[in-house]
């Protein structure tokens, strides 16, 4: 995997590790997503040779959506959900917006080296999941109209 996916996996173990410290010495620590989103940013910057702008755009992408992420994980996990593929979905979701919002504020050229670093490969994995999703729920639901 490239510096992309690595960076990716490394927040959501960070997101899981730091969570599983903070429950077990009853404080509410959660890892600093806005440091996370910063590194992460920078990262971007040398790796695409991103203009200022297109760095506070990414920045602020990250700034949000990162915290927003993991408010979200923080509710599964404070309502004791152990389904690993709900706080996939959850990950899946967050970063499929951020790609979006990426296609908006990089050129062409950036968009391919940011595919070529490792996105392409993540935004395969996510659609092959969504598409593993959809399945399940079809025959689910045939199931359930046959009783």
């Amino acid at each position: 995997m490239k510096n992309f996916s690595k960076t990716l996996l490394l927040s959501a173990l960070l997101l899981q590790t730091s969570a599983a410290v903070a429950m077990a010495q009853d404080q509410p620590e959660a890892p600093d997503m806005l440091e996370i989103a910063e590194t992460e940013a920078d990262r971007l910057q040398r790796l695409l040779d991103l203009e200022d702008w297109q760095v506070f755009y990414v920045d602020s992408t990250l700034k949000h959506d990162f915290p927003a992420m993991n408010e979200e994980l923080m509710e599964l996990q404070a309502a004791k959900v152990s389904n690993s593929s709900l706080y996939i979905s959850i990950q899946d979701k967050w970063m499929e917006r951020i790609d979006s919002t990426y296609r908006t504020i990089l050129t062409e050229p950036q968009w391919e080296a940011y595919l070529k670093s490792g996105a392409a490969k993540m935004q395969k994995a996510r659609e092959k999941r969504k598409q593993k999703a959809i399945e399940a729920e079809q025959k689910l639901r045939e199931k359930l109209n046959r009783m």
